[in-house]
């Protein structure tokens, strides 16, 4: 089982490309007062590029790059996320939930019609917010960085 990750307002980017990997990753672009000692208390480890919240929450790790690439490499070579291809796509990328397997009937005319016809069985539905992922070009030049990075 993979690590839960905390990631503060400065990685957004970061925190999607963890979802991409499969990574349960909470992420908000503001978080309230004891709100990250709450989630870090829930078992997540907290990410920053910020040395004064990581002196605040022991266990904190500090993410030394603003680059992403950098950030997915620093964790990959610290052992954080263990490359489980297996495990790719599997979360939304808004919400962080996992992704089910749509309905056949339900994305028909919310997703592109030459997607829902040609790829039906790869049309998977977050629970949370119900937005439809399919692979298509987006997930292939993801898988291509995904690659360039060594995962």
């Amino acid at each position: 089982m993979s690590r839960r990750f905390l990631a503060d307002a400065m990685l957004g980017s970061l925190a999607k490309w963890l979802r991409v990997l499969g990574c349960d990753t909470h992420y908000q672009n503001r978080y309230k007062a004891g709100e990250l000692r709450d989630l870090i208390a829930g078992g997540r480890v907290l990410l920053s590029r910020n040395r004064k919240t990581i002196e605040h929450h022991p266990g904190a790790v500090l993410i030394l790059s603003e680059k992403l690439r950098e950030q997915i490499l620093q964790m990959k070579s610290s052992g954080m996320i263990p490359p489980r291809e297996e495990e790719w796509f599997t979360r939304c990328l808004l919400c962080n939930a996992l992704l089910e397997p749509a309905d056949t009937l339900e994305p028909e005319g919310v997703v592109p019609e030459y997607v829902y016809y040609e790829k039906t069985g790869g049309i998977r539905r977050c629970p949370a917010c119900r937005r439809f992922f399919w692979p298509g070009t987006h997930r292939e030049k993801m898988i291509m960085h995904l690659r360039e990075w060594g995962l």
